[in-house]
């Protein structure tokens, strides 16, 4: 029987011994820390429990829900989700709801955002390569100016316009301004077409002592079926010869160096860290691609609050700009069982760094403090609540999506390919900023091409939206085989010539641009009039009033602006809704004129070969 040699104890690792010791396969695990779960572990401190970033556990592939509930059964809870933006000390609901927003931004700054929303229709950016462009294009500049920008540029470190367009489709999804709006009305998080989107869910599972509680508990179960987890064993080379690892070295905290043998080996260090340690070493392109390859650095500086009760949310995002802090979690909303006390609560405020940051080397005591003056500043707690504190640093935690990374990925992939019992799964081992299901699928695939599959473990979530397929997914519906040399660009579908138009003129929803119309025409009638009012007179806005025949009620008073607001508002809604659906049916009928064109022709010349 073959032996498997399995680098790392995060999910995409377990969940690969876990489906090996199904299928009746022996392995070893090599976990450089002295915890298992990698980003998803839970910390302990004083009896409080706390995560490395908050996992929600929800998955659309109805195997990865199966080996949640095997592994952790009743401890698996369902907790309801609630996540807000703060931003000028003001809270907005997240996802985006319309009347909560504008109550936030005020009714100048609501207009601008209608406005800039329906430029980014009728004039969107033809180019979506960076995060920017991808979420201007959608939500309009100004909106992701206020709720996108300031956020994404803390958590990655580097400006939106550097940041590739895929991590936008892959994390924000399916969310546009109209399915924020749809959702706000019918609030069953699916989108029009029916599918749910995950930035929409208001529930999720959650282990009762935190996710590492799945992980430590896998970890169980395989050890039972004769896995051997080693800890404190950091991987340094990776001896390979005519195409096939050998073995591997690790090194202990002591010192010593270990050797390890296998006949396979699974690997979910990060890429670059694996290509450094390959013995020989890759070609020198290889390696340069290898070292360009960047990670987002992180830590939780965690406070005890003397207080039951902070704010109600799992977690809130920060995106006021004065402070650098990123996240807060509120981990007893995670679970009732992560606190020891039930009147206190432990906040984790996340700060994401490069480990050259100056704050990075500080002590725990500097950055408590740190954290203690930024709550104070977004007016979140006071000072003289913390009783405790402490910190915990994950490196390497985000790999980041930059505008070359993909480039350098396909010329790692390209030498790894070379090298047939050696398979790269899960976050880091991929580069690729997955979920956590998405992580187990990797190892799942793994596991079984040993066993004797083909499945291509890099087809994982290869297509950038795969999350806004519809309903859950059976692994089944995942197992295309993807050949690994095949680049994304020599992917792409053929450009018909009904898809070139439709390219060069995307469809407009005729709700978001109605929506868009009627916020500019309804709070242009509201400010007009108010600004009559407020200035006086004789005669009060004689040539505004004649809008009373055609506005129902309307008249130059405060009564009448708000009749202004609303009528306006359902005025401008139908004009808006009437223009996009004129629009989108020019534009479906002129592909349509022109795929007929192009099938007259191909059968003339069809007819010419005969």
């Amino acid at each position: 029987m073959s032996h498997t040699l399995i680098i790392g104890a995060g999910p995409a690792g377990l969940t690969a011994a876990y489906e090996l010791s199904k299928l009746g396969y022996a392995s070893t695990i090599l976990e450089a820390d002295n915890q298992v779960g990698g980003l998803s572990r839970t910390v302990v401190y004083n009896g409080y429990r706390f995560d490395i970033g908050g996992h929600r556990f929800f998955s659309k592939v109805a195997l990865i829900n199966q080996l949640w509930q095997e592994i952790l059964g009743d401890e698996f809870l369902v907790r309801p989700r609630l996540s807000r933006i703060h931003y000028r000390n003001h809270y907005f609901d997240y996802p985006l709801k319309p009347m909560n927003a504008l109550a936030g931004l005020g009714p100048v700054e609501a207009l601008l955002v209608g406005l800039s929303y329906a430029k980014a229709k009728f004039l969107p950016s033809r180019e979506e390569s960076n995060f920017e462009q991808w979420v201007s294009n959608r939500f309009g500049y100004r909106l992701y100016e206020i709720f996108f920008k300031t956020y994404t540029e803390k958590v990655w470190g580097i400006p939106c316009s550097e940041i590739s367009a895929d991590w936008a489709a892959q994390r924000i999804k399916n969310l546009s301004l109209t399915e924020a709006l749809r959702n706000a009305l019918f609030k069953d998080g699916r989108s029009q077409g029916g599918e749910v989107i995950t930035t929409l869910i208001e529930q999720f599972h959650y282990p009762e002592f935190g996710p590492g509680m799945m992980w430590e508990r896998c970890a169980e179960l395989v050890a039972r079926r004769g896995t051997e987890t080693t800890q404190g064993v950091r991987v340094e080379r990776i001896r390979h010869r005519l195409g096939r690892v050998e073995c591997v070295y690790g090194r202990t905290p002591e010192g010593r160096v270990l050797e390890f043998g296998g006949d396979h080996f699974i690997s979910s260090m990060p890429v670059r860290a694996l290509i450094n340690a390959l013995d020989p070493p890759p070609p020198d392109e290889v390696v340069r691609a290898a070292n360009a390859l960047r990670y987002r650095d992180y830590l939780t500086v965690v406070l005890i609050v003397k207080r039951e009760n902070v704010f109600p949310d799992n977690w809130i995002y920060i995106h006021s700009p004065e402070v650098k802090l990123g996240r807060i979690q509120n981990y007893k909303n995670w679970s009732p069982s992560m606190v020891p006390d039930a009147t206190r609560t432990s906040l984790g405020l996340e700060y994401f760094l490069w480990d050259q940051d100056e704050e990075w080397t500080w002590s725990h005591e500097r950055l408590v403090e740190r954290g203690m003056r930024d709550c104070e500043q977004i007016r979140m707690i006071e000072r003289n609540e913390v009783e405790d504190g402490t910190v915990v640093r994950m490196e390497k935690a985000y790999p980041v999506y930059d505008q070359e990374y993909q480039n350098h990925l396909a010329t790692i992939r390209q030498y790894l390919a070379g090298i047939d019992n050696l398979q790269l799964i899960g976050r880091n081992g991929q580069h690729r900023y997955n979920n956590q299901d998405h992580s187990m699928l990797t190892g799942v695939f793994a596991a079984r091409n040993i066993a004797g599959a083909n499945y291509d473990v890099w087809s994982v979530n290869v297509d950038q939206e795969y999350h806004e397929e519809g309903g859950t997914k059976d692994v089944s519906t995942m197992e295309r085989a993807v050949p690994a040399a095949v680049r994304p660009a020599e992917a792409e579908a053929v450009l018909t010539p009904e898809r070139l138009v439709e390219a060069a003129f995307a469809r407009i929803d005729p709700v978001a641009l109605g929506a868009a119309f009627g916020t500019i025409a309804g709070l242009l009638v509201f400010l007009a009039t108010a600004g009559l009012l407020v200035q006086g007179g004789v005669l009060v806005g004689r040539t505004l009033g004649l809008l009373g025949y055609y506005l129902w009620g309307y008249s130059v008073s405060w009564t009448g602006a708000w009749v202004g607001l609303i009528e306006g508002g359902l005025g401008g809604f139908t004009f808006g809704y009437v223009v996009a659906t004129l629009r989108n049916w020019g534009v479906g009928a002129y592909a349509w004129l022109l795929k007929r064109r192009a099938e007259a022709e191909a059968s003339r010349d069809l007819l010419d070969k005969v």
